[in-house]
């Protein structure tokens, strides 16, 4: 028997995975989370075998929870629900340790067995998320894609430096190069161009 939490903001689709992970196989639904903080309160206090997560969440969003998720159950196992494979969120979401990604799309059938194949072990990237996201021609680096990312959650530059343990300095140099390679001519287009550009 594998045990998930389920994680979307979408309640009926989170409702009909409740209803129809279990009888695709063994599969025990724990506990059904709509945002990313309940996604967090509800792994960390049932455990699953596997969290299955929305990426795009109000609030917090997967990416957002998998990194809080990380910090006190580094071995949780993760399947990551997503309707676009944005190259950027990608390579976020492999480096912060999720296991699986599939399509939003996918038939519950499909899920059951990602789910089962993630438990046994493996690792699980469906081919249409992964041909689009292989598709990088993004020229921005990680650390200009973290301050731009601050910047689009309406953090200064000050604040902006506390949380990513930077110089304040380091970060208007992050921002000033990638309002450069962008073309644009504040931080908040540069923000607003890389997420248009399906960057961040």
């Amino acid at each position: 028997m594998t045990t998930v939490v389920l994680a979307d903001d979408e309640a009926l689709l989170r409702k009909a995975l409740a209803a129809l992970l279990p009888l695709e196989g063994d599969i025990t639904v724990l506990a059904e989370a709509e945002d990313g903080e309940a996604a967090v309160q509800a792994t960390l206090r049932h455990g699953p075998d596997v969290l299955v997560i929305d990426l795009e969440m109000p609030g917090t969003d997967g990416l957002g929870a998998v990194a809080e998720i990380r910090r006190t159950r580094p071995d949780q196992v993760i399947l990551m629900l997503t309707r676009h494979a944005r190259p950027g969120v990608l390579r976020r979401a492999l480096k912060l340790g999720v296991q699986g990604f599939v399509s939003k799309s996918a038939e519950p059938a499909h899920i059951t067995s990602v789910i089962q194949t993630l438990h046994a072990g493996k690792r699980w990237i469906d081919p249409d998320v992964s041909a689009l996201a292989v598709i990088d021609d993004c020229p921005l680096t990680d650390r200009e894609l973290d301050v731009l990312r601050a910047t689009r959650d309406g953090y200064s530059a000050a604040d902006i430096a506390a949380r990513l343990h930077l110089a304040e300095g380091t970060v208007r140099n992050y921002l000033s190069s990638a309002m450069q390679k962008t073309q644009t001519r504040t931080r908040h287009e540069a923000a607003r161009y890389a997420r248009e550009h399906d960057w961040l």
